[in-house]
């Protein structure tokens, strides 16, 4: 029975699907953006009863106490309030840690109703006996019929429940497309080579010829006819042949200075071959995108010249990923603030690569720009502030706080420089000019991946040992990788809060495990270094 504040809060009676089958069983509701999701979560617990809260009790208690150990003390307000009813929202503003508990909190029952965006249809198991789809939308877009497909093959799936349904909720105005949606065939597969200006093209061009797969244009011809865009080339591009595009796709490659082209002179015949140069190399063996090689490539150069290595600044901007400076758009007095907070030399690096002090105090204060910098390097400065307040304090709850942006955002900028800076160092190591990076990014990538104050590195090379556990570890005296792998489980159960038994043995084999492998490495090196030689004079 629905009262009109109950009429008013839920008009689509969300409220009655959803208990109809929790607590005793499973519901997915999914939403179109982040803030529905959260928005959903909060309107249901407030209206639910309150013997809702009674079920399954502690597990939630032990939930929530494990959401704040992954926080640094911190729990989203939102999650605070939703959890004991046994609702939560899950989305990409979560970090991984708090995504991944909640789906294990939802396996195992304690959790029966999650709110999400798309990103749940895909990837991660997660049936439910019903699912309702909030509205016909991702985000602005209308729902395309494999997404709709993803997400209702969610309810009852076979081998985990005996039976599901999805309910999909519709406006008047979409009526029609909905009924469309329902009836139509999925969509067809095609390839993707030919997007963002053959892009995907030019990365399997220069892959072919530096993996020695082909060498001469023929052999590129052969083995991209029997691609899927081979097959489907007519339908893709009416304009170029399949041979057109190969060539204009190898000669950009030889323009970028990436592949070039040799003649050979052999019996009268002359014989062209394709070879990949030290810059096409570099390229596909850091997994560079070719948008940005020669952009990295300069960049690298000019840090040569006068890299600041004060701080970890400079470095942090060279590996800030490009691709992520397009989806960003900086709170100027946030900018401003961080700024200040530099030292000179670390205020230095904003005018080496390009963003002068005037430019973002005039932008604070809404003044009028008259000269021009460049967007993206003005947004990938700001990124590598984020990530270098990240890496002084290691605590994304309150650097995410500091630069109004989301955890999961700052946690998936964090991964995607640690990754980045990876590519980079591939990158490096196979251009001779810049063997000086070698030793500063395979430092820097440690610190990015962690995240951690230093000392707590070697803790967390141990599988299953994260952020919160190598802490408690480090403060109960284990302090080494040795400490662990000589450590009593019993021990351990008994001085470290929340670890079980199972996990106790587990981090001490796997300690034992990672000390014989690194062991096993030095002594090789050993062995090599006093092995006699058999050419001695």
């Amino acid at each position: 029975q629905y009262s009109s504040n109950l009429e008013k809060a839920d008009p689509d009676h969300i409220i009655a699907m959803v208990t109809e089958v929790i607590p005793k069983y499973s519901c997915l509701i999914f939403c179109p953006t982040k803030k529905n999701c959260e928005n959903v979560a909060s309107m249901v617990c407030k209206y639910l009863k309150k013997e809702f809260k009674a079920h399954k009790e502690k597990e939630k208690q032990d939930l929530m106490k494990n959401l704040k150990s992954i926080g640094n003390g911190s729990v989203c307000p939102i999650l605070k309030q939703t959890i004991p009813f046994g609702i939560a929202y899950h989305h990409s503003g979560l970090t991984n840690d708090e995504r991944k508990s909640i789906e294990e909190a939802y396996s195992a029952g304690v959790l029966c109703l999650i709110t999400c965006t798309a990103t749940l249809a895909a990837g991660v198991n997660l049936p439910a006996r019903r699912v309702i789809l909030r509205a016909p939308y991702v985000a602005n877009d209308f729902l395309k019929k494999n997404q709709y497909k993803q997400m209702i093959g969610r309810a009852g799936r076979a081998g985990l429940d005996s039976a599901g349904e999805s309910i999909l909720i519709v406006q008047e105005k979409d009526k029609q497309l909905v009924q469309e949606l329902v009836s139509s065939p999925l969509e067809n597969c095609y390839s993707n080579l030919l997007l963002e200006s053959a892009k995907g093209m030019q990365s399997l061009l220069l892959s072919l010829v530096g993996l020695k797969i082909a060498v001469t244009r023929e052999e590129v011809n052969k083995f991209l006819c029997s691609t899927l865009l081979g097959i489907q080339q007519k339908l893709l591009s009416r304009e170029k042949s399949l041979s057109e595009i190969i060539k204009d796709g190898l000669e950009n490659l030889i323009e970028k200075g990436l592949l070039r082209e040799q003649v050979f002179e052999k019996d009268c015949n002359s014989k062209c071959t394709l070879t990949i140069t030290p810059l096409g190399k570099a390229t596909y063996k850091g997994s560079i995108d070719l948008a940005y090689c020669n952009l990295l490539y300069r960049e690298l150069r000019k840090g040569l010249e006068g890299l600041v290595l004060e701080s970890t600044l400079h470095l942090l901007y060279l590996v800030t990923p490009y691709n992520m400076t397009s989806n960003c758009s900086p709170d100027w007095i946030i900018y401003l603030r961080q700024f200040n907070q530099l030292s000179g030399a670390e205020q230095k690096v904003a005018d080496l690569v390009g963003v002068p002090e005037s430019f973002i105090t005039k932008k604070a204060s809404g003044q009028a720009i008259r000269k021009n910098v460049d967007t993206a390097t003005v947004n990938r400065l700001y990124l590598s502030f984020v990530l270098y307040t990240l890496l002084k304090e290691t605590n994304i709850w309150s650097v995410s706080e500091k630069f109004n942006m989301s955890r999961g955002h700052v946690q998936n900028l964090l991964n995607s420089a640690a990754s980045f800076a990876s590519c980079v160092l591939h990158f490096c190591e196979e251009l001779e000019e810049f063997w000086v990076y070698k030793a500063l990014l395979t430092e820097l990538i440690k610190q990015l991946t962690y995240c951690v104050k230093t000392e707590l590195i070697p803790l967390m090379e141990v599988a299953g040992v994260l952020e919160a556990r190598a802490k408690q570890l480090y403060n109960a005296g284990y302090k080494t990788l040795a400490h662990l792998a000589y450590a009593n489980p019993q021990t351990l159960v008994k001085v470290i809060e929340h670890l079980s038994h199972r996990q106790a043995k587990q981090i001490v084999s796997s300690a034992k495990m990672l000390l014989s492998e690194k062991a096993e490495a030095l002594q090789e090196e050993v062995e090599e270094l006093l092995k006699v030689p058999v050419d001695i004079p």
